[in-house]
This record gives structure tokens, sequence and C-alpha cells, in this order.
């Protein structure tokens, strides 16, 4: 029989198994560089395969007597950012809690990682809610745990880790947000901004392929609004997190934008390359460009 003290703690194939997103995730942290606020981001690319990660075809969903989405299909490759652009009330939020799965469409058909959704079993969704994950505008923290804990939350679901390598990645992860100094802190007592970026790194704890952002600088200062922006720009860039950000702010889609998809009264009116959504002469599009240079004060 083998002297077990030489292997006291052997190794559990399913364990380890269990441990490689988490594994992939302290790798992917320390890639990720910091940067000040006012400094040109000089990134490295990541080596993402050009692969269609989501496909939302001809999708409709009506409350009552309105239609809020009215045939809107578009597509969304791996490691690309889609910015949902339009006014409000036009379908965006809707678009994003149709991909978690919080809603099902009336028609159409929606794909995540070549999976159909649309009826699928709230069971089936959870493995699809592993692969994709939702920054809400209020942030959705749990009121009764600190900052800490509440980043720490996945990771426990997660299991296999012990607490000195939790408390290593939640500190990575706080840090990346720039929310070291409230860390203690319970939700009720942060900002608008500083509960975005803590949805954030809760987010990103739970290793999702996919983020999506449901106005992440509305309602905050400029200086945590670039910040922000800087976070996705840098997630996508250096680690290839798929996004899909749902915004009104112009500046937020040029900065971040592969892809448009721009909705009035409920139908996809532009899907395509940020370039063209700007040359576009479509006149709601010129509109809507026109009322938010009018609104957002130059830097």
């Amino acid at each position: 029989m083998a002297d077990s003290s030489t292997n006291p703690e052997p190794t559990h194939p399913e364990q380890s198994s269990d441990l490689e997103p988490l594994q992939e995730l302290a790798a992917e942290l320390s890639e990720i560089s910091e940067s000040e606020e006012d400094a040109q981001l000089s990134v490295v690319p990541a080596e993402v395969p050009n692969e269609r990660i989501i496909e939302f075809s001809h999708v409709s969903v009506a409350f009552d007597d309105r239609r809020v989405l009215d045939d809107v299909s578009f597509t969304i490759d791996r490691g690309k950012t889609l910015c949902i652009l339009g006014r409000s009330g036009v379908g965006k939020s809707v678009t994003l809690r149709l991909l978690m799965g919080f809603l099902a469409p009336d028609s159409g058909s929606i794909r995540v990682e070549g999976r159909e959704i649309c009826g699928m079993t709230e069971r089936e969704l959870e493995t699809i809610r592993k692969r994709i994950t939702m920054v809400f505008q209020n942030g959705a923290l749990f009121d009764s745990l600190s900052v800490r804990e509440n980043v720490a939350f996945p990771l426990r679901e997660h299991g296999g880790l012990r607490e000195d390598q939790i408390f290593q990645l939640v500190e990575r992860l706080i840090t990346l947000v720039g929310a070291e100094d409230v860390c203690d802190a319970l939700p009720a007592s942060l900002s608008t901004g500083r509960k975005r970026a803590v949805a954030i790194a809760r987010a990103l704890a739970a290793q999702p392929e996919i983020v999506l952002y449901d106005e992440p600088t509305t309602m905050v200062d400029p200086i945590i609004a670039r910040r922000l922006g800087n976070l996705i720009q840098r997630l996508k860039e250096q680690v290839g997190k798929t996004s899909i950000v749902v915004t009104h702010d112009m500046r937020v889609a040029e900065r971040l934008a592969d892809t448009v998809l721009f909705l009035h009264q409920g139908r996809a009116q532009y899907f395509g390359p940020l370039d063209g959504f700007l040359a576009s002469s479509d006149p709601h599009i010129q509109q809507f460009l026109t009322l938010d240079a009018y609104m957002l004060p130059s830097e």
C-alpha cells in the first residue's frame, strides 16, 4: 500500500476540472493592465476565434397591446462589442432580458453559443447564465453583504476554493474596478457609479463568456463614466470578453462599439458597423445623433 504521507492532498479529477474556470479567471486578471483614467490604453489584443456567439433572429415581443420588439435580428461574434442604441422605451433593456432568458419572445429565435434558448426550462437556462451575465443599472447587489462579500459570492457558490484563494481573487477584482477604498462598505452607502463598478467585479467573478451592460454610464459623473468605459474596453481588448452595451451615450458607443444596433419604435432601424451608423442619412438616426450632441457637453 502506498504511503499516504507522500501525497496528503490527492488530486481529484472532478475537482481539477471544476477549478479550471477559476484558474482561467486568475490568469485573465493578471493579464489586464492598469491604466490611468486619462492615459491612452496600450494593449495587446487578445486572440479570439472568429465565431458567432449570439444570434437574435426575427424576434418579436409585446406587453399587452404594445409591441416592444418587432421582427428584430442581429448577431455578434465572440470577443466583439455590440452597442444597442435608441431612445427610451424602444426595447433596449428588454433585448438584454431576452438574452438572459428572463423573458420569452412571442416569436423568433435566440441562440447563445449555438444553443437555442427559447423554450428552455429554468434548469437548462442556468447553464446559459453561467456563460452570460448582466450588469444591471442599479447594480443589483446584495444589500446585506459588503462590497467584498458581494464580489466573493459567485466564487463561494462555485466552490472548490480556499478562503485565501477567494480573498486574492476578490482583492484583484475590487482593485480592477477601483473600489478598494470601499471594500467593507454596504451597497446602500455607495454612489450609483460605485455600485455599477462593484457589480462588474461580481459579474467577472462568475467567469462569464458574455457580459451585458445596461446603461453603465447613465447618471454617473464623467470620471466614473470614463473609468467604466476603460474597464469594458480592456476586458474586450486584453482578454477577449464579448460585450453588449445598452447606452444612450454616443461617446460610449464611439469608444467601444464594433457594431451598432439602433432600435426605433421596436424595429432594428440599423444594424452594422459604427462608421456606417455615423454616416447614415436615415432621419431617425440623424435626429438621435443631433439630440445626443446637444445633450452632452463637450469635455
